[in-house]
């Protein structure tokens, strides 16, 4: 017997809706989740897949997600795909939301995000929301009910603190110490929002894992014995983040210290180095980045609006050469070069047992290109 093909459940009514941002540009859709307004910083992400993660994940943390790819929600979710214990994100823009419960998912998409209390608009023309922020750059915005005016939505947004400036490490960072056991060198992160990927890659190479409040102080993070220090992804302004970045410029020669995307930018700052803001960040899972020292292009997963000025200040670097900086900590090298737009990708400093990469090496979703990074980050471990 020929069972008939289940129709996919789209799109629930939840009556009319718009994206309203900061420069006074208004996208139609129709809101079909948690209802009521919403803003935050207005970004985008180019991943195929991976929408489950992505809401959960801490880094996107005051943000509102833009997914590029129109179908989202085909394949459901399930508890496996959770980056952290809830949804991060504010809210979700889409093409074409679905709420499908395919063999293997747990549940579907647009209940998840009910359940959650997440706001969601679909029916958006994302092609076009997309090159405006490619245009205008990340910027804050909203979602609304088509109840809500355009004035009243311009002064919500209005209110909306900008992203420049912000620290979010503090939303998102464990209240308590967290301890997992292991049999191999103890990794001691400094936790501005680690994702459960991060945690998973350092437990299946049976690292012994403590994961202390961002507020920890250098003689904290010293009194755990770390064999290795581990700064983790996160959201907001590194430099927003001083308070951090003092304890990590203590930390630096005292122990070895590795970093991941936020992790990266605030192992940066305590050595010396400044960061900036991209205009529209680097949000998906299809990034080329070259690794100068094997001359190898790796497809990586990013999530990050902020980025390291070169040697002499400059955004971009338009060599393919391991440029060096001057540290207060001595030498540092470009390891990684992003070749969409020529922005550091990592450096490694050569006085001190230190390194760093921008992207996720972890790819909690994306390719695995990258995750020998691990098994790298733990050769330093004293």
């Amino acid at each position: 017997m020929i069972s008939e093909p289940r129709r996919p459940r789209r799109r629930s009514g939840g009556g009319g809706g718009y994206v309203f941002l900061e420069d006074g540009t208004r996208f139609d859709g129709e809101l079909c989740a948690a209802g009521g307004a919403v803003t935050g910083e207005v970004v985008f992400n180019t991943a195929m897949t991976g929408y489950q993660e992505a809401l959960t994940d801490p880094s996107y943390a005051g943000q509102v997600i833009t997914f590029t790819y129109p179908l989202v929600g085909n394949y459901g979710v399930r508890a496996e795909a959770m980056e952290s214990d809830r949804p991060q994100a504010r809210a979700v823009i889409m093409r074409e939301p679905h709420d499908d419960v395919p063999p293997g998912a747990e549940g579907g998409w647009l209940a998840w995000l009910r359940k959650h209390d997440v706001p969601a608009i679909g029916g958006v023309d994302t092609r076009a929301l997309v090159r405006h922020i490619r245009d205008a750059g990340a910027m804050r915005g909203g979602i609304f009910p088509a109840s809500v005016g355009e004035d009243e939505a311009r002064g919500l947004v209005d209110a909306e603190p900008p992203m420049a400036g912000a620290d979010l490490a503090r939303t998102v960072t464990p209240e308590e110490p967290i301890r997992i056991d292991g049999d191999g060198p103890h990794v001691v992160g400094i936790d501005t929002g680690i994702k459960r990927s991060i945690v998973r890659q350092f437990r299946q190479r049976n690292c012994r894992l403590t994961l202390l409040p961002c507020s920890a102080d250098a003689d904290g993070v010293l009194a755990e014995e770390p064999d290795l220090v581990f700064l983790a992804n996160g959201p907001g302004d590194p430099a927003a983040l001083d308070y951090v970045v003092g304890t990590v410029r203590e930390l630096v020669g005292k122990r070895p210290v590795v970093g991941i995307c936020l992790g990266h930018q605030l192992l940066c700052r305590a050595v010396g180095l400044e960061t900036f803001k991209l205009p529209f960040g680097h949000r998906g899972a299809n990034h080329p980045v070259k690794d100068l020292e094997s001359g190898r292009i790796e497809i990586t997963s990013q999530n990050h609006g902020f980025a390291v000025r070169g040697p002499g200040g400059e955004e971009r670097l338009e060599a393919d050469e391991p440029v060096h900086w001057s540290t207060d900590f001595g030498a540092a090298e470009l390891s990684h070069l992003n070749l969409y737009d020529r922005t550091v990708e990592g450096l490694v400093l050569k006085d001190v047992a230190a390194r760093t990469v921008q992207y996720h090496p972890e790819a909690g979703p994306g390719p695995h290109d990258a995750r020998h990074l691990f098994d790298e980050f733990l050769e330093l471990a004293a």
